[in-house]
């Protein structure tokens, strides 16, 4: 029997040290890109591919998100007496979104990790797992993408991009071959990777990005990883283990790729998103136009 992928996992227990002291008393996946708040986008990514079932790993301080995705009545029914009707329906849609499923990652030792904290709610079947740090701008879901190869070849897939020069050692780097005929040259099957390598000693330049479709063998192998850097369980190190069992393949996603648990890219992410609103595109466009910039 083929199989699809319907859940989807969010490890969203990180400390977000990199936004202080923004994420001091939010969480970082909370931040907002304009008016919506980074893990939503993901949220968002998931419903258009099809997955209904979301499972969030999260930990201390993170009750924002719960909140968020939570029915809020007090806020409901002042909006609806001052008759904000169009604001009543953002706040119902959010809510009515989706049915998530949470769980606690009560120490942070590593994304490995995170995946293997929800093995339980995730049974034995194949599902996804998504970065909300990643937020993809894309005509298809990335995810969409990664289900249609998916259900095709039965096996994980991993979302990569190419990543050319010096700046490939800031990645987890692929070695891989081309499958010759499907997904117009953009599927690989992968044979090793490799964590932040120097550019010299790259495997190629395709770079892993967070967005992962994995079979349920990975938890498997992910009681069997041994701790590495940090005394942390790695997802990296994990696949290597999954190698070793299946194939595992590689796809080169179609989309703009915004890295928002980066300051500048976070940055670069909020004007982008602004400037394709309709309510606000104009009047950004020509203020960024006015500024006389060295």
């Amino acid at each position: 029997m083929r199989q699809t992928v319907c859940k989807v996992v969010f490890p969203a227990a990180g400390l977000g040290t990199r936004f202080l002291p923004a994420t001091k008393a939010q969480p970082k996946e909370m931040l907002p890109l304009v008016d919506k708040p980074i893990i939503q986008y993901g949220v968002e990514e998931a419903l258009a591919a099809g997955c209904n079932q979301i499972i969030m790993v999260t930990g201390r301080g993170k009750s924002a998100i719960e909140d968020h995705f939570d029915v809020s009545f007090e806020l409901e029914k002042i909006l609806d007496e001052k008759k904000k009707t169009d604001l009543l329906r953002v706040v119902r849609e959010i809510s009515d979104m989706i049915h998530v499923a949470y769980v606690r990652q009560k120490e942070a030792l590593g994304l490995g990790h995170a995946v293997l904290t929800a093995r339980e709610l995730v049974g034995r079947e194949p599902f996804a797992v998504l970065l909300a740090d990643d937020v993809i701008d894309a005509q298809v879901p990335v995810l969409k993408q990664m289900i249609d190869v998916f259900e095709k070849t039965q096996s994980s897939v991993l979302a990569t991009q190419i990543v050319e020069g010096e700046a490939i050692s800031a990645y987890g780097v692929l070695d891989v071959k081309p499958v010759d005929g499907q997904s117009d040259g953009r599927l690989y099957e992968v044979f090793n990777m490799v964590e932040k390598p120097p550019v010299e000693e790259a495997p190629s330049n395709l770079a892993i990005i967070g967005r992962y479709i994995l079979t349920p063998t990975i938890f498997d192998v992910l009681t069997q990883t041994q701790m590495g850097k940090g005394g942390e369980i790695q997802l990296t190190d994990g696949l290597r283990l999954l190698l070793k069992r299946e194939k595992v393949y590689a796809y080169v996603y179609e989309g703009k790729r915004h890295d928002t648990g980066d300051k500048l890219g976070f940055l670069k992410a909020t004007i982008e998103f602004a400037l394709k609103r309709d309510d606000l595109g104009g009047a950004l466009k020509e203020y960024l136009r006015q500024l006389k910039l060295d």
